[in-house]
């Protein structure tokens, strides 16, 4: 996204022209006096209470005791990547009438305005300011506006910026009614994982806070919720608050519930605590070399075979067969391999069959579509004996069609008969089945700026388009493995872009998903966060495997990150997720390749 560059200046020479004119002419400025009736209106533009009133983008701001211009306080905001460190409040204002802005700042490139006032948006700003330097602009209000909002700023990539005394002179707007607290609160739908909310909406209400245990989890605009990322057969108590411009109400008073017993493919109980999940190459051969399903080590819980494929994009017909051995001179019989199954299956591991890969694409897009996936999948999964489904769609399998903008009610027909076909073979296979997804972060974390469009100026409609399917199997997912590579740098809750191969990539991608995420920006579309045992963060074995490996250190590093709030970088989790459940690698066969180095890692870090 191409940023707005700095406006341009004036040299001193053309400046002091321009100035000596004005003097000659006898229209030298003079500093604006407020009108007898006029208010100081901007609040704690002294920054005496702290951040107060204001709001900074990205947890940029800060109060300081020095430098300040007056008093013992001043802000101080920091810019970094995408971030220009704005800070502002919004002001209630009258229509139709003349505002003075003004404020000291300190610092480059540092700015001061004022936005949404019905006629002409203001501005002022100073390239450079090593000591306190006085900003003022003045603006008129359109005939029908009744707030406005104010701001400092600084420019991307520069140092921090210093403002204090920041000062709004004008005739004060009618003020906001905090609102009394909603009422008649009670619980709807309970499920194993999520409790649904109603309340009756309080007067001048704009919005409502619900709260879980005392924790704000939701911020809805309507009278209902629906609180998700819940574990089974666990009572929590919810209580709602109205807010407006003037604040935040009194709480309703508590209401409790219980979710119900979960099925084990929605609790992940069939999985150890911590768990390591590996895709085994059974069908085709590549660099890493084959390796026999007996000879996958025990470090490994759960073993997606890789893969079964379409007998063409849009048939639904899946397929799986071993790597002939003219590819594969080591592979075992079909008779071996199952036997290997059995044994894998009676020491606790879960062996699944993935479809799709890189080259697997899969368009379930018409009904006989759905249907032949589902009669085709439980061919396999019955001949080999397996434990249930990973879904590997890539590419364009899952994209969403014009219109589809709302991920809890998706109309693409891909992704509706998506869920139907696997709502459908979990209800064949009953509790035990697992089932398994690995996304890349284009179709997962992307939907957290865009759902369905791209960032490059066309539409790309696969941004986010797994969102409709995580969300609605969400209580049968046992465990969601993004693939955190070959993604290029994603932003994160933060607003910050994390770039592949660090600690910091892995703790904001995985913290989004558990602390969920509203949908291209859209505060009314929160996705809403996964539970921490449904969760493996999914890594490259080797620097083979994939753009984007991690080095054990790193990984090491992001675990006591997400899971104990240590060795954090720059990003900061939302949660201390140490039910996170483990990590997913590509591949067990790269593993083996580069000498077992992930599985060892994650064996000696688990114990």
């Amino acid at each position: 996204m191409e940023r707005t560059r700095p406006p341009a200046r004036m040299t001193g020479l053309v400046a002091a022209f321009s100035a000596a004119l004005l003097t000659a002419g006898g229209l030298a400025a003079s500093a604006p006096t407020a009108a007898a009736a006029d208010a100081e209106l901007a609040s704690n533009g002294t920054f005496e209470a702290g951040l107060s009133g204001w709001t900074c983008s990205g947890g940029s701001g800060a109060a300081v005791s020095t430098p300040v211009h007056g008093g013992t306080s001043a802000l101080k905001a920091t810019p970094a990547g995408s971030d220009n460190a704005k800070c502002s409040q919004s002001v209630k204002v009258k229509p139709g009438s003349t505002y003075t802005l003004s404020a000291w700042v300190q610092g480059s490139y540092v700015y001061l305005g004022a936005s949404g006032t019905g006629t002409t948006d203001v501005s002022t700003w100073t390239q450079s300011a090593p000591g306190w330097q006085k900003l003022t602009t003045t603006f008129t209000t359109g005939p029908s506006t009744s707030s406005v909002s104010i701001y400092t700023h600084g420019w991307y990539g520069t140092p921090a910026y210093y403002a204090d005394d920041v000062s709004l002179i004008g005739p004060g707007g009618d003020p906001v009614v905090l609102p009394s607290a909603p009422t008649g609160l009670r619980t709807g739908t309970v499920t194993a994982s999520s409790v649904a909310l109603s309340w009756t909406g309080s007067s001048g209400a704009t919005g409502y806070n619900v709260y879980r245990g005392g924790t704000k989890v939701q911020s809805v605009t309507g009278t209902s919720a629906t609180v998700t990322g819940l574990s089974a057969s666990t009572a929590y108590s919810f209580q709602v608050s109205a807010v407006n411009e003037a604040g935040e109400s009194a709480r309703t008073a508590a209401v409790s519930a219980t979710t119900s017993k979960g099925s084990d493919g929605g609790t992940g109980t069939q999985l150890p605590a911590h768990a390591l999940v590996g895709y085994l190459h059974a069908s085709f051969a590549n660099g890493s070399g084959y390796t026999r399903m007996a000879d996958v080590p025990d470090s490994w819980d759960v073993i997606d075979l890789a893969f079964g494929e379409p007998t063409s994009v849009t048939s639904g017909d899946i397929r799986f067969k071993l790597c002939p051995v003219t590819e594969c001179p080591n592979v075992e019989s079909e008779a071996e391999f199952k036997a290997a199954i059995k044994a894998k299956q009676a020491a606790g591991k879960k062996v699944l069959i993935s479809i799709g890969g890189q080259n697997g694409q899969v368009q379930l897009a018409t009904t006989a579509a759905r249907d032949m996936f589902v009669s085709s999948v439980s061919k396999i999964i019955d001949e080999y004996g397996l434990d249930g489904l990973d879904i590997d769609f890539e590419g364009h399998s899952l994209s969403l069609n014009t219109g589809d903008t709302d991920f809890r009610n998706p109309t693409t027909p891909v992704i509706v008969n998506l869920i139907s076909a696997v709502k459908t073979l979990k209800a064949k296979y009953g509790e035990k089945f697992v089932l398994t997804m690995a996304p890349e972060t284009f179709f997962v974390q992307l939907g957290y700026q865009y759902y369905g469009s791209g960032p490059w100026g066309g539409q790309d409609p696969r941004a986010g388009a797994y969102l409709p399917v995580i969300h609605a199997l969400r209580d049968d997912l046992t465990l969601l493995h993004v693939q955190d590579y070959n993604s290029g740098s994603i932003m994160g809750l933060d607003n910050q872009y994390h770039s592949m191969g660090g600690a910091d990539f892995h703790i904001a991608m995985t913290d989004m998903l558990m602390a969920g995420f509203p949908v291209a920006g859209d505060q009314t579309k929160v996705f809403p966060g996964l539970r921490p045992d449904q969760i493996a963060i999914g890594l490259p074995a080797s620097t083979q495997a994939g753009n984007g490996h991690t080095s054990p250190a790193e990984v090491t590093k992001a675990l006591n990150c997400l899971t104990k709030k240590t060795d954090c970088g720059s990003y900061a989790t939302h949660g201390t997720w140490s039910g996170l459940r483990g990590l997913m690698t590509w591949s067990v066969n790269w593993d083996r390749f580069n000498n077992w180095e992930f599985s060892k890692n994650f064996d000696a870090y688990f114990g």
